[in-house]
């Protein structure tokens, strides 16, 4: 999983791990970059089934993107033919911000990230996240999609479990509702 600082990537990273320790399965979860201020680049690893402590290039097989930008940088991740389940709403990196770094073109980025992907498919996270009552909880909105589309031991009755089960109340309706809304993404 990647994005920016503030975009919850590794609360989404925690809240999957969880799930499927609720499951039974095994699971290894962890950041691979240090965590990054608000801005600044995060990525983490989700690992179910496996018992190693992160994972190289060229081995997952799916990526989850906050970001666009940084999904296309995590892209060296992905198995060739993984899935990609990604933002389509950019929150420029703090490299962008800073201008020391230009943004590419959304669709020149879309395309680049499906060379790669199998199969990608792009959200507006941020709106959904709006939509259902918080920015933030656009995260739920991707693994809401991703859920829907069955690429986790796990669908989207265990992804509402958890969210109720372990995020913090206050935050737990907006989260359902986005991850409902997520869901209807995929094809």
């Amino acid at each position: 999983m990647t994005g920016v600082g503030g975009q919850g990537t590794l609360t989404a990273t925690t809240l999957l791990a969880k799930i499927a320790l609720d499951r039974g399965l095994e699971v290894v979860s962890g950041e691979v970059h240090g965590m990054a201020q608000r801005g600044g680049v995060v990525e983490s690893a989700l690992l179910i089934g496996w018992r190693s402590p992160r994972i190289a290039f060229g081995e997952a097989d799916l990526l989850l993107g906050f970001e666009p930008l940084e999904t296309l940088r995590a892209l060296p991740y992905l198995v060739p033919g993984g899935r990609v389940f990604s933002s389509s709403e950019s929150l420029p990196p703090i490299g962008v911000a800073l201008k020391k770094e230009l943004y590419p073109d959304l669709d020149e980025l879309q395309a680049k990230i499906r060379t790669v992907a199998e199969d990608a498919l792009f959200l507006p996270c941020q709106s959904l996240g709006s939509e259902a009552g918080s920015l933030q909880s656009g995260n739920s909105a991707l693994l809401g999609a991703a859920c829907a589309a069955g690429v986790f031991p796990f669908g989207m009755e265990a992804l509402e479990t958890g969210i109720i089960k372990h995020l913090p109340a206050r935050i737990a309706d907006a989260n359902l509702k986005a991850a409902r809304l997520g869901s209807k993404y995929p094809a």
